[in-house]
């Protein structure tokens, strides 16, 4: 099992790292009125990155992340 639980984490982590990354090149776009050409919405608009698919998708990689750490701290005992 705590193998398991470690491969989770690690999953999520690389997830969350490139969630947050991807938003953040979002955010610079944004941010200098720019289009972004990388993340979740790649046209002219430029929606506020907050409002974005990325940003929510960043958030819930977070949360589970978070509970994978828990899990995994767990696990060692």
């Amino acid at each position: 099992m705590k193998k398991i639980v470690l491969a989770q984490f690690i999953i999520l982590l690389l997830g969350t790292l490139f969630a947050w990354a991807n938003f953040a090149d979002e955010l610079y776009s944004w941010l200098n009125q720019q289009s972004c050409q990388l993340g979740c919405v790649a046209y002219s608009a430029k929606p506020n990155p907050f409002l974005t698919p990325c940003f929510y998708g960043a958030l819930f990689f977070l949360a589970a992340f978070i509970l994978s750490a828990i899990m995994l701290k767990k696990a060692k005992r």
